[in-house]
């Protein structure tokens, strides 16, 4: 078994070096993270495994705050007519007891580094190319091993990258890598591994290992995101309620439904929020907001539909208004027994199978509560949305996420997924309808196919 890489993540104090170690570890709950300086205070390590083999081994350390005034007691050390070379003079500081009190916690920085078999250098590329960063990088250079420096918050507005890759070539140090932690782009950790395996040969085949796996997971996620929304979309299809044809009734069965669809929703968020392993409180919708963790509850509020672009039709599509459709199953026109008795035999086994119970519940007078093809457009907005903002989220982000108005003119206009137009005669497709067969082969068949389009879109 191949020993793993080890590697210290190193750097000035509140870089963003835990953040660093939260995204690659898919981990919000790593170290400490705070604007405070001085947030680390000892060194803590974490493994990265493929198939239950620990492949690299990534150790958060200390921020570095005083590297000018030891790179002046580190110059003091060496004896007249010594010339030692920088492990043997740092290993001569880790001896000292300015090791063990002044500079105790660059000490750490520093064992670390030595025991590792390279390290990272976080840099805040929002900061101006400052002398004590070019101390701490001299000071790290004496342990002899291979440094890459990870450009950290690089998608923000007031950046300086150029600033550094300048400083950076300057000091020799031509291998670099821009990973913002916040907002890492799609290649960030394939650009970060790559780069450091130019500086680590013998670590390669490991770490290209690494990359593949997490590739293979990444696109796993993407698969399973996009099944837990076509499920859930299916759900909101085929969910039907039969109602008394009384304006009291029919009000207090359209909210129950309403907070029915709005539970599923919040259901399928807070799976997805699980399956990229952040927290509940981390996505919030931008006109939409949370309650207490909640998605917004105006789901079917119209103005909800307009500002994400879901245009409100006439006749029975402005059912939108109320939020669910109430579908009159004859388009409003009234037909005597015998007609819809007609009706019913005419259309043979399957339209019995599929409506009879509906025409007869017409001639009781039922009327039946479907969620509106407008609510549908909305959910799969909201929850693609959602699942783009999660792909290019970093585990070291602490806002929310805020989803505003989407750019995408499929699902806001053209006809909904043939699906979704099977899924509303299925109400046994729904797990909010009674007697629920979810299982059925062809409900399968159909949430597979919806998938393949939520992906494709």
């Amino acid at each position: 078994m191949t020993r793993p890489l080890r590697l210290a993540v190193v750097g000035h104090t509140n870089v963003g070096k835990t953040s660093l170690l939260r995204t690659l570890l898919r981990d919000v709950g790593f170290g400490e993270v705070s604007h405070r300086p001085s947030t680390t205070r000892h060194v803590e390590g974490a493994r990265l495994s493929v198939d239950g083999e620990a492949l690299l081994e990534l150790y958060d350390t200390p921020g570095l705050e005083d590297a000018i005034a030891l790179l002046d007691y580190l110059e003091r050390l060496e004896r007249p007519g010594e010339r030692l070379d920088g492990p043997a003079r740092l290993a001569r500081f880790l001896d000292s007891a300015e090791a063990r009190q002044r500079f105790e916690q660059e000490a750490k920085v520093l064992r670390q580094l030595l025991a590792s078999d390279a390290g990272l250098y976080v840099i805040d590329a929002r900061e101006p190319v400052l002398a004590k960063y070019r101390d701490e990088l001299q000071v790290l250079a004496g342990c002899g091993k291979p440094l890459l420096p990870v450009l950290n918050f690089g998608a923000a507005a007031a950046q300086r990258e150029p600033e550094w890759r300048e400083a950076l070539a300057r000091l020799g140090l031509h291998a670099r890598v821009a990973f913002d932690t916040v907002a890492p782009p799609l290649d960030g950790e394939r650009r970060l591994y790559e780069s450091l395996a130019l500086l680590v040969e013998p670590a390669r085949p490991q770490l290209e290992r690494l990359i593949l796996d997490h590739e293979a997971q990444d696109e796993a996620r993407r698969q399973a995101g996009a099944r837990l929304i076509a499920e859930l979309l299916v759900d909101c299809a085929a969910c039907r309620r039969s109602v008394a044809a009384q304006p009291q009734i029919e009000q207090g069965e359209i909210a129950a439904l309403h907070q029915a669809i709005r539970r599923r929703e919040q259901q399928c968020v807070d799976a997805l929020l699980r399956l990229y392993a952040f927290r509940p409180d981390d996505a919030q919708a931008g006109d939409l907001p949370l309650a207490d963790g909640r998605w917004g509850d105006d789901l079917f509020n119209p103005e909800t539909l307009r500002q994400l672009g879901v245009k409100v039709g006439g006749g029975m599509a402005a059912g939108a208004a109320t939020g669910v459709g109430i579908d009159l199953l004859v388009g409003g026109v009234t037909l005597g027994a015998a007609a819809l008795l007609g009706a019913l035999a005419g259309g043979g086994l399957q339209t019995a199978r599929n409506f009879g119970g509906r025409l007869l519940g017409k001639l009781k007078g039922q009327r039946e509560l479907t969620v509106d093809d407008n609510v549908l457009r909305l959910l799969a907005l909201r929850q693609r949305q959602l699942l783009a903002a999660l792909l290019a989220r970093g585990h070291a982000a602490t806002a929310a996420i805020r989803l505003d108005q989407p750019l995408d003119s499929a699902w806001r206009e053209a006809r909904l997924p043939e699906a979704l137009r099977r899924a509303r005669a299925h109400p046994q497709w729904s797990s909010l309808n009674p007697g629920a067969r979810l299982e059925q082969a062809e409900r399968r068949e159909q949430v597979d196919a919806l998938t393949g389009e939520l992906l494709g879109a």
